[in-house]
């Protein structure tokens, strides 16, 4: 029997472990049990070289509670340690001091650092437990050895009888942490850290019905494994058919739509990453970041699911798993920050991402283009957030138009150029983004052979603004952006039928009945058989207020303010003559066409529009 003390520079360690790490103490559970799956690979790994000679039998990792001890193990019957390897790696803390940890991290955000950056895995233990058993037993077939250690510097190790090979971990848990001898509360940590670890892992016990030789049925119990050792994303993609990729998305997001598609990552040089990338479907209405979507696992062990620095920002839509054993078990944000093999990672999944796309759009065209209400918005965010994604994107970023055809971006400016090329040499892509409020001025469009395409998701504006600023020669305009004939402006303009002192008095009459500071009013000499009166909302203002109604703060309550409209009187229209000559109904055949245009776009309510219907029943009695 030998007694000691580990090899630290203070009495105080494990008050500063329970201090520093109390707000992880979950961890422990996935530390004890990574520690029990390498010393089980590396059992398997002497078995495959010829160095171990003996049976490996059951390799299974055993969880299990003892409520009435108070005890949690954790059990393996891997590489074990020898009494001298024990001493070695248990009671040695490579680190200086108390006060230098606390300064060092006092500060530190993310306190599972912690763990890897002193070793202290096995140490994690000690955050919720007050006394700490281990009996191990080494493959080299030496004695047993039995440590234990209350959560002081002091420990005590001694023959052990073990009989069989491995590591048993024993945690007496402390009063403040009664929670880890729940089987419910250990059964969540599991399935959260443990899920896919490479060695079966059993924790509770599973009932199976069975029947006798009677034809009686008969409950049994058998060991419960409770995770999948072998996960797709580690499998080779050309031995997997679609209905394992599925199966596997079932099981990281059970009762979930199915995704649209998916991506297999599988790279070894110049770091080393596998993983499944699912394209969700996502509606529209609904488009948000959302974290949380996808999983980082460091050789199937579960790291985190904050992977804003290793995934491109724009591909936090999508869901799934990335693995990578270049990054720690146990990494801070700071180090996904700095780290260079993050950076080569974030970029080879934004190239994965584009090529597979591409590839998608080339080889199944018509598949890629009904998937494209959801695919769209990835592009779309994509080409706007990420300079190289988007110079691939640009070829295979499809626009719709009313007849629900699709066009990549060139493919549409050859079509349109002919007929939509205005006075400056702009091609003009008229687009709508309310299909039913704008029905009418889409029909204006179509009546003059103008194409129109659907942009009607939220970043919709932030897309335009790209595309007009990496295409010199195209600019976008909302069909209710000007009057049809001005929409795509041309050289020769029709002349008013009005003379300058009756578009004058025309004009007062007009700004006497509306009196809207918001509403500007100009008079256009349209055709004869245009709308007499139009309500449109000039394109860059109209821009600006949506884009400011998105970034929140003073932007934000710019974007509530009232829309700046025109109010286009057709001085060519019938009606304007007859205004002139009315005497007594001037401001009355106004103000009916002033709210026929504010109908026109879904502007008339309450009170003026209850007007409006008495109005127009007492222009129908008349």
């Amino acid at each position: 029997m030998a007694k000691g003390k580990i090899k630290v520079n203070t009495d105080n360690i494990f008050p500063i472990i329970k201090k520093f790490l109390y707000s992880d103490h979950e961890i422990f559970l996935r530390e004890l049990v990574s520690n029990a799956v390498d010393a089980t690979q590396k059992l398997k790994k002497l078995h495959s070289i010829g160095e171990y000679k003996g049976d490996l039998d059951d390799l299974a990792i055993k969880i299990r509670i003892d409520k009435e001890n108070g005890t949690l193990h954790v059990i393996d019957q891997g590489i074990g340690m020898t009494a001298e390897e024990v001493k070695k790696y248990i009671n040695q803390i490579a680190f200086s001091s108390a006060e230098s940890f606390l300064e060092k991290f006092k500060d530190l955000e993310d306190s599972a650092a912690i763990i890897g950056h002193f070793g202290l895995g096995f140490y994690s233990a000690f955050m919720v437990s007050d006394k700490v058993e281990l009996i191990t037993k080494s493959y080299k077939d030496e004695d047993a050895a039995s440590w234990t250690c209350d959560g002081t510097p002091n420990y005590d190790l001694k023959k052990a009888n073990k009989t069989e090979r491995g590591t048993e971990v024993i945690l007496h848990i402390a009063d403040d942490s009664k929670e880890f001898l729940e089987e419910n509360r250990i059964s969540d940590i599991l399935n959260k850290y443990c899920k896919f670890l490479p060695i079966e892992i059993i924790f509770g016990e599973q009932t199976k019905t069975e029947k006798d030789k009677d034809g009686k049925e008969v409950q049994t119990s058998e060991p419960k494994v409770i995770n999948n050792p072998k996960p797709a994303w580690i499998q080779k993609p050309a031995k997997l058919k679609d209905e394992d990729y599925l199966n596997f998305y079932n099981e990281l997001y059970p009762f979930s739509e199915p995704p649209l598609f998916w991506i297999h990552l599988n790279v070894d040089f110049p770091f080393n990453l596998t993983g499944i990338l699912y394209f969700p479907k996502i509606q529209e209405s609904n488009f948000e970041i959302q974290k949380k979507r996808i999983q980082l696992y460091s050789n199937q062990v579960f790291v985190t699911d904050q992977v804003e620095e290793i995934v491109p920002e724009f591909l936090m839509l999508l869901q799934g798993v990335i693995d990578s054993p270049d990054i720690p078990l146990n990494v801070s944000r700071s180090y996904l920050q700095s780290d260079a093999n993050v950076k080569k990672i974030n970029k080879y999944i934004s190239k994965k991402v584009a090529d597979e796309l591409s590839k998608l759009f080339s080889k199944k065209r018509p598949d890629f283009e009904e998937k494209w209400s959801s695919i769209g918005l990835f592009v779309k965010y994509g080409m706007i957030s990420d300079e190289k994604f988007y110079e691939k994107a640009k070829s295979f970023c499809l626009l719709e138009n009313m007849e629900g055809k699709f066009f990549s971006i060139e493919e549409y400016k050859e079509k349109v150029k002919a007929l939509q090329t205005d006075k400056n040499n702009k091609v003009v892509f008229l687009y709508s983004n309310q299909l039913e409020d704008q029905h009418t001025y889409i029909e204006a469009a179509k009546e003059r052979s103008y194409e129109v395409i659907k942009l009607d998701n939220v970043i919709d504006n932030h897309f335009m603004q790209q595309v007009e600023m990496k295409f010199d020669d195209v600019v976008f305009k909302r069909v209710d952006a000007d009057t049809p004939e001005k929409l795509i402006e041309k050289e020769n303009e029709n002349t008013s039928v009005l003379s300058s002192d009756e578009e004058e008095k025309l004009k007062n009459i007009y700004a006497e009945v509306v009196e809207k500071p918001e509403v500007e009013i100009e008079l256009q000499a349209l055709s004869p058989n245009d709308h007499p009166v139009m309500i449109t909302k000039p394109e860059i203002n109209r821009r600006m207020k949506e884009m400011a109604s998105m970034g929140g703060g003073a932007m934000s309550f710019m974007g509530q303010m009232p829309d700046q409209l025109k109010l286009i009187v057709n001085t060519n229209h019938p009606l304007a003559s007859k205004i002139l000559r009315s005497k007594a109904k001037k401001k009355q055949l106004v103000q009916q066409l002033f709210d026929l245009a504010l109908l026109s776009q879904n502007m008339l309510r309450g009170s003026d529009l209850t007007d409006f219907i008495n109005r127009s029943v007492d222009v129908i009695n008349d």
